[in-house]
This record gives structure tokens, sequence and C-alpha cells, in this order.
């Protein structure tokens, strides 16, 4: 008889590997949940307020100590699946058993001069790798990673709790490990070699130079054919337009006010927000107003609010936007920061400006200008102004200030990276050459900056 009556501590083994099993399947599925979650999961997480959405959106504040915790958690429990089935095995499958398989074995392969006992051991550690490593792979990575895939959602609320308590249990395990690969990167970074790539930008910038002919509108199509080349460096936290500059509409005003703001500001799509402006409900269509613009004062226009947003990280490339335009049938996307608040809003028109140029059409303000030429070298801009505008508009190349910019996008928080502190009136900077002096400034903010060129 080559198998026994199952035993109390085969039963107990199967009980504890089938736990085991669903255990793995939960930490694996739940990296894959919690890593595909969009940012339109977060905005709905965010309003559902409930514990495992608060859980869930603490979690992923440290995504890379909650990816070390999946990983340490996954490898313990693996380990103790390993352990756990070759114990049963031991347990179900008698030394007679072994015995007679390896005494098969050698009559069959006689060309073999192992002793019987090598053969057992051989035995019975491959028929613990391949069952184990089947029930892993089929249970324990497959199949909860497809079902991660489905319900990211409801499978990252059921782990939130179980995951924040291994957080605090694997912490100093967790910890060594981010400190760790830290310290790798920071190494591969360093013997990263520095010299410029075998074709870099600026060798393009200047083949597109020696190509274009030379004629009234060259500079144009060299201009463009840079813009082209750079497109997919660009982010749209660079080409976005900030909040403080969005014309929105706050859901509880009224029709006539709404109609005020609709034609003062020109614009055929308006986000429509509650309490403040990172909670926008939805956008709304000017032309969808066309119905009703003789209705009376009491009109309830908020029924005409399409609530489809989509939401993009200000680190998204614009050619990945475009793309995403392209795909969701949408003119605008409202952009969020790293902790969910809403940074601003981007355009399909804004992605197009970054190749063509500006585009102006009919309800465009001609006199609404960001910046004014008082010179040859010198030019008055808006402290909102996006850097990449202000290099167009003076005629050098984009990447001018990268050394200094930091993290800023547009001339005055350029110019904060230089001063450190929100200058006073009349002050000046310099760098590289160009001069920059503080115009016009606000409590909270430089309104106006003089910019001279350096002398050619």
């Amino acid at each position: 008889m080559l198998l026994t009556l199952p035993t109390s501590e085969v039963v107990i083994s199967l009980v504890l590997l089938c736990l085991l099993l669903y255990g793995s399947a939960m930490v694996s599925g739940s990296e894959v949940a919690f890593f595909s979650l969009t940012h339109n999961d977060f905005a709905r997480l965010r309003e559902d307020q409930s514990r495992q959405a608060d859980r869930i959106l603490r979690l992923k504040e440290k995504p890379r100590t909650l990816l070390a915790t999946i990983l340490i958690s996954n490898n313990f429990i693996n380990i103790a699946i390993v352990l756990v089935s070759e114990y049963m095995l031991r347990t179900a499958l008698p030394d007679q058993t072994y015995a007679n398989w390896a005494s098969a074995l050698q009559e069959a392969l006689p060309f073999i001069s192992w002793p019987a006992e090598y053969w057992v051991r051989v035995i019975n550690f491959s028929i613990t790798v391949v069952a184990v490593t089947f029930l892993l792979v089929l249970f324990g990575e497959v199949a909860p990673k497809i079902y991660a895939r489905i319900n990211n959602v409801q499978l990252a609320k059921a782990m939130s709790g179980p995951l924040v308590f291994l957080v605090g249990l694997f912490q100093p395990l967790s910890r060594l490990l981010v400190r760790g690969t830290s310290v790798i990167e920071r190494k591969l970074e360093k013997r990263r070699p520095n010299g410029p790539p075998p074709t870099s930008r600026q060798d393009i910038d200047e083949a597109i130079e020696l190509t274009v002919r030379d004629e009234h509108n060259a500079r144009q199509e060299i201009d463009i054919l840079k813009s082209i080349v750079k497109f997919g460096d660009v982010t749209v936290k660079q080409i976005m337009r900030s909040r403080v500059d969005v014309v929105a509409v706050d859901f509880q005003v009224g029709f006539d006010e709404l109609i005020a703001v609709v034609k003062e500001s020109g614009y055929s799509r308006i986000p429509i927000y509650k309490e403040d402006f990172d909670h926008i409900t939805g956008i709304l269509y000017v032309k969808d107003l066309l119905g009703y613009l003789h209705e009376q004062s009491d009109f309830e226009w908020q029924s005409l609010i399409r609530p489809n947003l989509l939401y993009v990280p200000e680190a998204k490339k614009i050619n990945d936007m475009l793309k995403e335009f392209q795909s969701q049938r949408m003119h605008l996307a409202i952009v969020v920061d790293e902790y969910g608040g809403t940074s601003g809003i981007v355009t399909l028109e804004d992605i197009l400006e970054e190749v063509i140029g500006e585009i102006r059409d009919e309800f465009d303000d001609e006199e609404e200008m960001d910046y004014n030429k008082i010179d040859e070298f010198n030019y008055l801009f808006e402290g909102k102004t996006l850097i990449n505008d202000v290099c167009r508009i003076v005629g050098v190349n984009t990447s001018t200030f990268d050394e200094i910019r930091g993290d800023a996008d547009s001339l005055a928080g350029l110019v904060l990276e230089l001063a450190g502190q929100i200058p006073k009136k009349d002050t000046e900077y310099a760098y590289n050459g160009f001069k920059f002096k503080i115009v016009t400034v606000g409590k909270r903010r430089i309104e106006q900056i003089r910019i001279t060129l350096p002398p050619e």
C-alpha cells in the first residue's frame, strides 16, 4: 500500500497549506491592486471618506514602504508554504513508498549508479519543488494578479486593513530594504556616464538648423521641428494653466451669475466645483446652455453639468496626454499634484501650442498679453508666465535655465529659486548674463518681472 490513511497531522497541514496559499494570493494580488489604481480611482476614494479608503490613501503616501512590506510578507508566506508542504509529504507518504519508487528508478536507469538513499532524497525534493512551484505560480501569482487587475479597488479595500498591520509588523525590515535600494540607486546614478549620448538634443537641433532651407519662414519651421523633438520630454505641469488662473464656477451660483461668467470669460468649457477647487464635480459645456439662454434666474442649470472628468498627474508627458485625449475623446483634463489636490487644468489646445506656437482665435483678446517687449534686450513679463513660453518669446533655448529652475515652471518660481524668499520691489538677480528685476510684488507672489537679456 503506497499511501497511508490521512492522519490528523496531514489534515492540519493541508488546512494550513490552503490558508497560506490564500494569504499568498491576497498579498500578491494586493501589489497589482494598489499600484494599478489611477488618479480617477483616488479621486473616488477621497470622496468615499470610508475607513478603507482612508487606509488606502495613507498606504499610497509611502509606495516604497508598501511595496517592501508586500514583498517581505509574500516571501515569509512562500517559505512557510514550502516547509508545510515538505512536512505534509513526509507524513502522508511512508518511507517504504519512497524506497519502492527508488528501486523502480534504479531498475529503469541502470546506467546511473546512485545509491537508494540518494534516489529517495531526489524523489522527495522533486515532488516538493514541482508541487509547491505549481501551487505558488497558479494560485499564488497568476490567478490572484489577474483578479486584482480587474477588481483593483475592491481588493485594495479588502487588503487595506491587513496591509496596515503588516506595515507596522515589518517596519524594521521594510525600512532596511528601502534604505538599501536607495543606496544602490545612488551608486548606479554615480556610475552612469556623464557624457552626452551618441545623438544628443544639441546635435539634433544643429542638424535641424542645417537642413531647413533658408527661406522667409525658415525660422518658424525650425521652431516647429525642435518642438517636435522635445515633445516627449515636456510634462503637463510645464504647460498647464495653474489653478489661480482657471475660470471655474461654484455649483451653488445662480443662473444669471453663471451667464455673466460665461460671457466675461469666453471659454467653451468651464469646470464646476463644490466648496473649493479641489472638489470638481464636472465640466459645463457652454454650447449646452444655448437652448436655455431665455430661462429665468431660478433655472436649475446644474442638470447640464457633465460628470465625466479626466484626472492626470503633473508629471505626465504631453505626448501621452495627447494619446489619452484622443482615446477618451476629451479636450480638457484636471491636473492633480502628488497629494491629490487640484493644480490646474490642461487642454488639447495647450498641447498643440507647444508644437506650433500660440493659437489665437476670434475670442482671444489681443490686448491680454502676458508680456511687453520694451526694447531689443528688455521684456516685461507676468510672474505666472511659464518658463518655456518666456524662452520662446525672448528667443533662447528652453533648457537655458534648467540648472537653477528646480521644480519651478513659472518665471516667478524661477526667481524664487534664485532668491530663496519672496523678494522686495526693485530687487535684481543675475544668472549667466540674464538680469531679473522685480517690478511688482504682492504679499504672497511676484506679479511682474523685467528681464534683461545678455548682450550678444
